[in-house]
């Protein structure tokens, strides 16, 4: 496999080692990095490290220290936060078990892929991966790696298993903290029902090839017209799309109503369909007055 373990080692289910390779599920290829550029030269600006009233400092002055108030640090050496490193472990017992949806969606951070290092553990990684899809439960553990321990879950995923870095409770910000000051009223059953209307004509299976980043994409077409352009300026009108707000239950109970109906006008009253004419010329604007 071309890509590079993240982690190599044993997972465990009570008195059961199961030798496993995890890599990375996720890339971020679609991301377009920039650098700083000196234009009169054109070589990249680079970073000094400065200290405010001395100017540039050595490298092996610098200290890593943690503010504990305004302007006052505790200064650590390398060798101090080394020492006191997870020291990394080649077993990942499965320690809990949960509902597979018991998880908030705000804890998980990152996927990656579980293999079975060899023909030996094929076997009992597909007990594992059965187990955990007949039961619909996840696995919980912590994974000592890089000198600290991360919290993990593992679940089946098609012929495989993906183990998911989770969040400590520490690192998520509780959602009430935000939603506490909302409204508790319900929503007016009409436009429920038209909104739960759009909801289903929308539903289709998740195709994620289907998305892009459109801003991406614009990126890359300009960096090509640049390079063809030879260093030339390029500037494109880039019509923004036409944003509506309405306030009151009135507009809103419009637009619901014209979205379930594929955003068709009903033609004018004082104006029937089989009257109406069409034309290629457009009305001449009123004159002004003069003063």
């Amino acid at each position: 496999m071309a890509a590079r373990a993240y982690w190599q080692g044993q997972i465990r289910l009570a008195l059961v080692s199961i030798p496993v390779e995890i890599y990375p599920a996720t890339r971020s290829g679609a991301a377009v990095s920039f650098r700083q550029i000196h234009e009169p030269s054109g070589k990249p600006i680079r970073y000094e490290k400065v200290v405010a009233g001395i100017g540039p400092v050595d490298r092996d002055e610098i200290l890593k220290g943690y503010e504990v108030s305004k302007g006052n640090y505790v200064l650590l050496e390398e060798e101090e936060i080394e020492a006191v490193k997870i020291e990394s472990r080649k077993t990942l017992e499965l320690v809990q078990f949960v509902e597979a949806d018991a998880i908030d969606v705000l804890y998980y951070e990152k996927p990656y892929f579980v293999l079975p290092a060899d023909d030996l553990a094929e076997e009992a990684y597909a007990v594992l991966r059965d187990a955990l899809r007949q039961t619909k439960k996840v696995g919980l553990g912590q994974l000592s790696v890089r000198g600290r321990e991360q919290l993990v879950s593992l679940k089946p995923c098609g012929r495989g298993l993906v183990l998911e870095l989770l969040r400590y409770a520490d690192e998520v910000t509780k959602a009430q903290s935000y939603f506490r000051g909302l409204p508790d009223a319900k929503a007016d059953a009409d436009m429920l029902d038209l909104a739960t209307t759009i909801i289903e004509k929308k539903t289709a299976p998740f195709k994620p090839e289907e998305f892009h980043d459109r801003y991406v994409d614009a990126l890359r077409r300009l960096i090509d017209k640049k390079k063809k352009a030879k260093g030339k300026r390029i500037i494109e009108d880039v019509e923004e799309p036409a944003t509506h707000r309405g306030g009151n239950v009135i507009d809103l109970m419009a637009a619901l109503k014209k979205s379930v109906d594929g955003g068709k006008r009903s033609p004018p009253a004082s104006k029937p369909a089989t009257k109406a004419k069409t034309s290629t010329k457009r009305a001449a604007p009123p004159k002004r007055k003069k003063a």
